[in-house]
């Protein structure tokens, strides 16, 4: 299955490098169908057709980050489990380059910059006709030195790859095996104690994480190690803020070898009961974007790369996260 998938890791690798001009418009052609859509984290939005992809994806990107280049940590593809169907490719990729221009309003640090990014492509034939992706905006900020969120709950750090290297394009047949595994866990975490933030069947010898369990989180949150540093950088503070928060509501859901990649758009559901962020709690619904990757070992859960659309959820709650930082 592999190879099956590998023309579109270096179609999108090619997107991501290609000049500006005949070349790039050359690459989209070949990549990209005509009338695809793509759906972006705020501030991007929607963008409809191959030229809007272009002009408001690709070129920004390009602008912004001198000698741009694509550095996929995981690349994996497979049918969709959920009621949406087709084929799917997902990825947690890093654009990098020097940080010279302006990005989506963002003021430029002139230094070298890791964009984070989940990516979720459908593909039909051999080009990509739908995507929704979510770009690490508050992460970028913060690696420019003008950080809105303040410190972060858990640990700040450069998206790592996994940690057995094998995350591109990886081998094997066990790939619902590791979605069972996932899906098993997202239907028992959605209950948990308010005591306790525990729920049923995460740790322990029949556990679905594994003890050294790693989480990597997006900028706002950062990352943490092993449940309890999960439930104390994270789970905890989003729970209190969000306690009657409902996910799932996903329409993608892929496994491919040891991995596993879902996704909603938006997954959650919620009101805003407890301070979050520094922002103060009114009880207004919010919804929030999600991307979850998983690594599975030994029939538990190893590594856990979370993208969440926070400048979309900063939106809503009235906080424009790019003005605080360009006023830094």
């Amino acid at each position: 299955m592999a190879s099956k998938f590998l023309p579109y890791y270096q179609s999108l690798n090619n997107l991501a490098t290609a000049p500006n001009g005949d070349a790039l418009t050359s690459i989209a052609a070949a990549a990209l169908s005509s009338d695809c859509v793509f759906d972006v984290s705020h501030p991007v939005g929607r963008l409809e057709g191959r030229a809007a992809v272009l002009s408001g994806f690709f070129q920004p990107l390009q602008k912004a980050l001198h000698h741009m280049r694509r550095r996929d940590e995981i690349f994996v593809g497979g049918p969709n489990r959920r009621d949406v169907g087709g084929t799917w490719i997902a990825a947690v990729a890093h654009y990098l380059g020097n940080f010279n221009d302006t990005l989506f309003g963002i003021r430029p640090s002139e230094k070298l910059a890791f964009l984070r990014s989940g990516e979720f492509y459908r593909v039909e034939g051999d080009r990509i006709i739908e995507a929704r992706i979510i770009l690490d905006l508050p992460d970028l900020m913060r690696q420019a030195g003008r950080d809105p969120l303040g410190d972060m709950l858990g640990t700040e750090m450069l998206f790592p790859g996994p940690a057995t290297h094998d995350g591109v394009l990886p081998m094997g047949e066990n790939g619902n095996t590791s979605l069972d595994l996932v899906e098993a866990m997202l239907a028992d975490l959605h209950l948990f104690d308010p005591s306790t933030n525990a729920s049923k069947g995460q740790t322990g010898v029949d556990g679905y994480w594994s003890d050294d369990m790693l989480w990597y989180g997006p900028g706002g949150i950062g990352s943490n190690y092993r449940w309890e540093g999960f439930v104390k950088d994270h789970r905890a503070p989003f729970l209190a803020a969000f306690p009657d928060r409902k996910g799932g509501n996903h329409y993608c859901r892929i496994g491919q070898g040891d991995y596993a990649a879902v996704s909603g758009w938006p997954s959650m559901t919620m009101t805003h009961q407890g301070d979050y962020l520094g922002v103060k709690a009114d009880g207004r619904p919010l919804t929030l974007r999600v991307m979850d990757f998983y690594r599975c070992a030994g029939g538990k859960i190893a590594e856990n790369w979370v993208l969440l659309d926070y400048m979309d959820l900063m939106t809503q709650m009235d906080v424009d996260l790019i003005a605080l930082s360009n006023a830094m």
